[in-house]
């Protein structure tokens, strides 16, 4: 704690200010009680992939995402020109996280920061650090750290950004001074910065379905890599021709009426960057996708030929 406060201390904050501040902060019991709930992982192929997509790509996401592409048209192709990141892939991800703004949580970041870095002793060190840059945020932006409010874990805004990724990746794309992550433009070019930074590469492919075969025993996920002649060999076939010695990742996606296997490109690598999660990717991509193909336009140019929308992309 001593060392908490001596950062922020070298921050500007002084003492008597900070015990202000933390007198008015209040644990939120529910956030520890859902932090400890355990979520433990069904054996076999039950159709998980497919009823967690069906969650998010849904006819009303679909229509909200195209009235929000079209709304911010502008601004979306002034990112994409600016960082190389499809318009479609933002607006995914701002509709995952928030559905457009329809929802950015409604717990006071400090309130959930300090729960989690006090009373959650298993992650108390990186919310420790997320309070600590919360607070030079507040800083630096001049506002009161007790009105943002978001999710559970603190994250913030139409792209639910942590305080850590505000301070690397957020920027002020209205240029009206502020990097403000409840203002859709500067949440726009903040989500593209973020693809960037983290190694999206322009004009590359993200992911891309192949014939099933069996894994025999290899590790699938994104976190997985291997050469694309080692996973031909076995009998994995992509619908477009693939140097031997390009690495992907091999994804399993447990689909209703069984597995499906995916090729991941650095892309889909990139995108979990935000979420590590292999369904997360995988449904950022595919909702970009059929949003682009909503809109009218063509599928984003790298995309393999051979993948459909919907179901693959």
């Amino acid at each position: 704690m001593g060392r908490f406060i001596g950062r922020l201390q070298a921050k500007g904050y002084t003492r008597p200010e900070l015990a202000r501040v933390f007198s008015r902060v209040r644990p939120d019991e529910w956030i520890i009680e859902y932090m400890n709930r355990q979520w433990r992982p069904s054996s076999g192929p039950n159709g998980a992939w497919t009823r967690y997509r069906s969650r998010h790509i849904t006819p009303d996401m679909l229509s909200r995402g195209t009235a929000f592409w079209n709304t911010h048209a502008a601004e979306l192709e002034r990112a994409s020109r600016k960082y190389g990141v499809p318009p479609e892939y933002i607006v995914a991800i701002i509709g995952i996280e928030t559905k457009w703004g329809g929802y950015m949580g409604k717990h006071r970041i400090i309130d959930a920061l300090a729960t989690l870095a006090f009373d959650y002793p298993r992650r108390a060190e990186y919310f420790t650090g997320e309070l600590e840059n919360y607070l030079i945020m507040a800083r630096q932006e001049g506002f009161d750290p007790f009105q943002p409010v978001g999710s559970f874990a603190g994250a913030m805004g139409y792209g639910q950004f942590m305080p850590s990724s505000y301070l690397k990746y957020a920027v002020d794309f209205d240029g009206d001074g502020r990097r403000d992550l409840w203002d859709k433009e500067d949440a726009i070019g903040s989500v593209a910065h973020y693809f960037k930074q983290h190694g999206w590469k322009t004009g590359e492919p993200v992911a891309t379905r192949v014939s099933a075969a069996s894994p025999g025993g290899l590790e699938t996920g994104f976190r997985s890599s291997y050469p694309v002649g080692r996973l031909q060999s076995m009998g994995f076939r992509a619908p477009v021709s693939l140097p031997d010695g390009q690495r992907v990742s091999l994804l399993q996606l447990d689909a209703a009426g069984g597995y499906e296997y995916w090729f991941g490109f650095d892309n889909f690598q990139t995108i979990t960057k935000y979420n590590k999660s292999t369904y997360y990717a995988m449904t950022v991509h595919q909702l970009a996708q059929a949003l682009r193909a909503r809109r009218g336009g063509a599928r984003y140019s790298a995309e393999p030929a051979g993948s459909s929308l919907g179901g693959a992309g």
